[in-house]
């Protein structure tokens, strides 16, 4: 699913933050006031969504190198000695299955949803919230 800004969503999931919570209070150069240890948000939770982040796919030197020598036998593999257009298809070949995982990764997005309780959650996977039934922009 791909959520868009705007969108009534529903949290799928139980969340737990863990560690210190703070408050900023007082001016803006003071240490924030630390207020709790624990906050949950319960599957259910419903708001809007504000802002959708999309994450690229990494690249990882493999990949690079098979997009590379992918091109360079495409472009000149023709015209290229035997004995070397091998040895590249080779080196193609032992770059695939690299190739295709990255292939089959999907590019993730984050967003930022604030909830009917005012709560703000930035920088949550998509994948913790589901449409609203019956709701759309």
């Amino acid at each position: 699913m791909t959520l868009e800004e705007g969108r009534r969503v529903t949290l799928a999931v139980d969340i737990r933050l863990a560690g210190e919570l703070a408050a900023d209070i007082g001016p803006a150069d003071a240490p924030a006031v630390p207020v709790a240890g624990f906050l949950a948000l319960a599957a259910g939770a419903a708001g809007t969504v504000e802002r959708v982040d999309e994450q690229q796919r990494q690249e990882s030197r493999e990949v690079r190198e098979y997009e590379r020598l992918t091109s360079l036998l495409e472009s000149f593999g023709r015209d290229m000695p035997p004995e070397s257009k091998r040895r590249l298809e080779e080196q193609v070949a032992s770059l695939e299955p690299a190739w295709a995982a990255f292939q089959e990764q999907r590019p993730g997005s984050t967003v930022r949803v604030r909830f009917d309780n005012g709560f703000v959650l930035d920088g949550a996977p998509e994948d913790a919230f589901t449409a609203s039934a019956g709701e759309g922009r």
